[in-house]
C-alpha cells in the first residue's frame, strides 16, 4: 500500500489506460533518494495487467560501460532482432557486442530500439521501466531519451525514475514529468505506524516527521532500526539536514552488526552491478568465504539473494561501497575480475582489474585501451574516455603514458567533459611526445578553449 500517493497512483493508472487504448505514453518520475520513486514503479508494474514488462536499473559503477543499461532493457526482446531492417539489426548487434563493426551510428541504434519496442508491442502492450535513470550510461540515456520523444501510437509505456537534483545535460529533458515530494503528516504517520508497534509520544512522532521531511524510506529505516523504545523522549533522534545521509547511516549500522565474512560478501555484491548470483558465488569462492555466509548476508536486510542479487535500495549499495577501505574494495574487484570470463565480458573484467590494481601495470592498461577501442567502435564515447583515462593512471612508461593521456583528452573532449580533458592535456604536455605530439596537444587546448567559450556564451 502506498500511503499518501493517491494522485500519483491515479496518474500512472491513467498512463496504463492510455496505452491500453492504443497510444504510447512516457513519464519521468523525479524526486530525492528514498522519496518513493521505486515504490511507485512497483505499483505500476503490479497493476499492468495484460502488459509485457521489461525493465532495467541504472547502476553508478556501470556508467562508463556503453549501452549497458540499454542491453539490460532490450535483452528479453532480442529474439525479435531478425525482423528488423538489416542496418538496424546490425547496429544493435554491434552496440551490444554481439557482432564486430566500426563507426557505429547512434541514430541508427536509436531507430533500431524504437523498431524493436514497436515489434514487441504488436503482441501485447509493452511497459518499459527504467529505475535510477540518473545512473544510466550516457549512450543508453541518449537512446532512450530519443525513443521517448518519438513514441506515438505503438501501445508502449516508457517510464523512468530519476533522482533530483537534475544534472545537465539531461537526456530526458522535455519528457512529461511527475515530481514526488515528502508525504503529508497523515500519510507519514501511517508509514511510521507500519514499523513501530508500541506507543509513540506525539511530540516524538512530530519530530521524526519533521526531520525526515516526510521521506518514506527515512521513516521506515529510522523506525525499523530504533523502534519505539529507541525514540523514548526523542533523545535518540539525530539532528540531520541530509535525509539520504540519514538513510545511509542506518544501512551502515546494519552492516556493522554482521560478521566480517558477510560484510565482505556484501561488498563484492556492491562492486558488481550485474547482480549475477553465479558470479558472486565464484568471487566468494576465490576469497575462500564460507558458503553459509550467503544466508548471513541475505539476513542482514541490505540485499535480497535469489536468482538475482539486488540491494533493497541503491543507497544501501552506495553506502556499503563508499564505507569500505580502499584495500577491501581492491580485493572485491580482484575477486570479481578473476571470476569474470575474459571471452564473454572482457570489458567488465578489465574494469574490475583496473580497480583492483595497486599501482602502474602495463598489462591492465593495455586491456583498458582495448576496451576503449571496442567502446569507441560501438559509439560509446563516454565509455571510451573512461577506459582511456584509467589506462593513463596505470601506464608505467612516461612516453606511452603521455600518448595515452592525449588520446584520453581527445575522448573526454568528444564526450563533453572539458575539465577532465584539460587535466589530461596537462599530463600529456609533460611527457616526451615529440614535436608532432606536442602540436596535437596545442591544437586540443585550442579546441577545448573554444568549446568552453561557446558553453559560456550559451549560458
Amino acid at each position: 500500500m502506498l500511503h499518501g500517493r493517491g494522485s500519483e497512483c491515479a496518474a500512472v493508472d491513467g498512463l496504463l489506460d492510455e496505452v491500453r487504448g492504443g497510444h504510447s505514453a512516457v513519464l519521468v518520475v523525479r524526486g530525492e533518494p528514498g522519496i518513493g520513486k521505486t515504490a511507485l514503479l512497483r505499483y505500476l508494474v503490479g497493476t499492468a495487467t495484460g502488459f509485457r514488462v521489461v525493465r532495467c536499473v541504472g547502476v553508478e559503477s556501470t556508467m562508463e560501460l556503453a549501452f549497458a543499461g540499454l542491453y539490460e532493457l532490450c535483452a528479453p526482446m532480442l529474439g525479435r532482432l531478425p525482423v528488423l531492417a538489416e542496418p538496424q539489426r546490425r547496429a544493435l548487434n554491434v552496440a551490444f557486442g554481439l557482432a564486430c563493426g566500426d563507426n557505429l551510428d547512434r541514430f541508427v541504434v536509436a531507430l533500431a530500439v524504437l523498431s524493436l519496442l514497436a515489434e514487441t508491442a504488436e503482441e501485447a502492450p509493452l511497459l518499459c521501466v527504467v529505475d535510477d535513470a540518473q545512473w544510466l550510461d550516457q549512450a543508453s540515456a541518449q537512446v532512450l531519451g530519443f525513443v521517448g520523444r518519438r513514441l506515438l501510437a505503438e501501445s508502449i509505456a516508457l517510464v523512468f525514475a530519476a533522482r533530483t537534483p537534475v544534472t545537465s545535460p539531461d537526456p530526458l529533458a522535455g519528457l512529461p514529468e511527475l515530481w514526488l515530494g515528502g508525504l503529508d503528516e497523515q500519510a507519514a504517520r501511517a508509514v511510521l505506524a507500519t514499523v513501530i508497534s508500541g506507543r509513540l509520544d506525539d511530540s516524538v512522532r512530530d519530530r521524526i516527521i519533521k526531520e525526515t521531511r516526510g521521506n518514506p524510506l527515512a521513516l521506515l529505516e529510522l523506525g525499523r532500526h530504533l523502534g519505539a523504545a529507541g525514540f523514548a523522549g526523542g533523545f535518540a533522534l539525530p539532528n540531520t539536514r541530509d535525509v539520504p545521509t540519514l538513510i545511509e547511516e542506518q544501512y551502515l549500522q546494519r552492516l556493522g552488526e554482521l560478521p566480517r565474512e558477510a560484510q565482505r560478501l556484501i561488498l563484492i555484491a556492491a562492486a558488481d552491478p550485474l547482480g549475477d548470483l553465479a558470479l558472486l558465488l565464484r568471487a566468494a569462492q576465490i576469497l575462500s568465504l564460507d558458503p553459509g555466509v550467503v544466508q548471513l548476508a541475505a539476513g542482514g536486510g541490505l540485499l535480497d539473494i535469489a536468482a538475482k542479487v539486488r540491494f533493497r535500495h541503491s543507497l544501501a549499495r552506495s553506502a556499503v561501497y563508499r564505507a569500505a577501505s580502499i584495500e577491501d574494495r581492491r580485493t572485491a574487484h580482484g575477486a570479481l575480475a578473476a571470476a569474470t570470463d575474459p571471452q564473454v565480458d572482457p570489458d567488465r573484467r578489465a574494469w574490475h582489474r583496473a580497480h583492483a590494481t595497486h599501482g602502474p601495470d602495463e598489462a591492465v592498461a593495455k586491456e583498458l585501451t582495448n576496451s576503449a577501442d571496442r567502446a569507441r567502435r560501438r559509439g560509446g564515447v563516454a565509455a571510451a574516455a573512461a577506459f582511456w583515462e584509467r589506462a593513463v593512471a596505470l601506464t608505467p612508461d612516461p612516453g606511452l603514458r603521455a600518448s595515452r593521456a592525449l588520446a584520453a583528452a581527445e575522448a573526454k573532449c568528444a564526450a563533453g567533459d572539458f575539465e577532465a580533458a584539460q587535466a589530461l592535456l596537462v599530463a600529456a604536455d609533460l611527457g616526451p611526445l615529440g614535436e608532432l605530439g606536442h602540436a596535437r596537444v596545442q591544437r586540443m587546448w585550442a579546441q577545448v578553449a573554444f568549446a568552453l567559450r561557446t558553453c559560456w556564451e550559451r549560458v
